[in-house]
């Protein structure tokens, strides 16, 4: 494993955490893989969280646990950002797509369904 290389940003950024399950079914597992790659994402998804002010974005898979990462300005509001969000072109169909692999309502809002991880360490200068 090589790792990730990050793009670095001026100025401070916040990282924020969080953690879905999805079903426990291998297909429905590869078809959410599909549906975030490059080839097959929908562009509106994309952009819109780009709008919102999120600098980056990332998910991580082991088994059915998924882990994101999100960067963002120092002075971003993440909830001000959610309600945002939940109101550009597509979310609500992309929210209620996903959710059927996810296991979650289909009417549920991203901020619904990840569930935020709270930092338990960190490597200490």
């Amino acid at each position: 494993m090589d790792g990730y290389i990050q793009k670095p940003y001026e100025g401070k950024t916040k990282r924020y955490v969080q953690t879905l399950e999805l079903r426990d079914d291998p297909e429905m597992i590869k078809e959410y893989r599909k549906w975030h790659s490059e080839e097959f994402h929908w562009k509106e998804i994309r952009d819109g969280i780009r709008e919102v002010g999120i600098l980056e974005m990332e998910i991580y898979l082991l088994g059915t646990k998924l882990v994101m990462i999100v960067d963002t300005p120092e002075d971003f509001d993440w909830q001000k950002a959610m309600d945002k969000l939940a109101t550009l072109p597509r979310q609500a169909e992309w929210e209620a797509f996903v959710a059927k692999l996810q296991g979650c309502r289909a009417d549920a809002r991203s901020d619904e369904k990840w569930q935020m991880m709270e930092r338990m360490f960190h490597l200490y200068d």
